[in-house]
């Protein structure tokens, strides 16, 4: 895997979501929301990714939208379904990603990425846009929602969820790979410094109150545990954001624990997956590919206190039920 940094200044730059049609309710972009007519593919090991299978799993979405999960270590054509029957995804009968990225633009050169919206009668990408594949689930595919489904993008809250996602998205989410992928000395110790301020600020604000915005999990919930399940993992040694560890932030600990045990959560989360793909992929931070055997992940089960501070996780619905056979990944230690 090339780690494209900038030559000059070291800090790496991520590549913009080449596809990006929505799946609305009304079909404006061509793609209306249709039970069964697209495929979520996804790497349990991608953080990116995760947010769609967390949200899928409490909006019940699980029969409406089926899923793909690529085998955790890419080739040189990416995203591979090795992890199936004669190395093909069963639904869209392609070995790799890279063939529904080309169906939708023969011509594309980029990179191939998941989260991916496939359109499973054309075998066309829809949408690689990850920050607005969720927020449409949680809005457009309304009408396919369990009963008791939360709302994770509430219209009141959407202002406040939206600034809290720019905070986590700039100094959490993007800067452990700014960290981890920096070439140059200044470009990791700038990601880091930003890093860990956020984290603090982030403390701050969760000591008093369960979630990150309102009393129920949001959106911003989930953006953001996508990235504390990883930290320890991969993180913390793997991308050099080594000031703490998770389990070291009393805080955040708590707050992840707290969601990595709520249904819909934890049960996504492969850390076998997780530590393959880092270690074994990213060849330039660790050219040797071993992948550690540390560190010790059982606390994630452990009590966490978190109820004392009120708050309804699913607000006036329902946890979502069990996941469908096949699908659960939950802890493997």
């Amino acid at each position: 895997m090339t780690i494209p940094t900038d030559p000059k200044t070291g800090e790496f730059r991520r590549s913009a979501n080449h596809f990006d049609a929505r799946v609305t309710a009304d079909g404006r972009d061509g793609w209306p929301v249709e039970a069964g007519r697209y495929r979520l593919v996804v790497s349990r090991a991608c953080p990116w990714a995760s947010r769609g299978l967390i949200a899928r799993r409490l909006l019940g979405l699980e029969s409406a939208l089926s899923v793909a999960v690529a085998d955790p270590i890419q080739d040189e054509k990416s995203w591979r379904f090795t992890l199936d029957a004669d190395d093909r995804d069963p639904v869209l009968g392609i070995r790799y990603l890279a063939e529904a990225y080309h169906a939708a633009d023969p011509h594309y050169m980029g990179g191939i990425s998941v989260p991916a919206v496939v359109d499973v009668p054309s075998g066309r990408l829809v949408s690689n846009d990850y920050p607005r594949i969720t927020l449409d689930l949680a809005t457009e595919w309304g009408g396919l929602h369990r009963p008791g489904a939360p709302e994770l993008y509430p219209e009141r809250l959407r202002a406040e969820i939206d600034e809290v996602n720019d905070g986590v998205f700039r100094d959490v989410n993007a800067a452990v790979y700014q960290a981890g992928f920096a070439s140059k000395q200044a470009a990791y110790e700038d990601a880091y410094q930003r890093l860990f301020a956020r984290l603090d600020q982030l403390s701050e604000r969760l000591a008093g109150q369960r979630y990150l915005v309102g009393d129920t999990i949001t959106e911003a919930d989930i953006r953001l545990f996508t990235t504390l399940v990883r930290f320890d993992a991969v993180y913390h040694g793997h991308f050099k954001c080594n000031r703490n560890k998770l389990t070291e932030m009393p805080v955040l600990w708590a707050y992840a624990r707290d969601l990595f045990q709520t249904p819909g959560f934890g049960d996504t989360v492969d850390f076998d997956h997780i530590k393959r793909h880092y270690y074994a992929v990213h060849e330039q931070v660790n050219p040797t590919r071993i992948v550690p055997l540390g560190p010790d992940l059982s606390g994630w089960t452990d009590p966490h206190g978190r109820e004392a501070l009120g708050g309804r996780p699913f607000g006036d619905g329902t946890p979502p039920g069990p996941p469908p056979e096949g699908e659960f990944a939950g802890p493997r230690w």
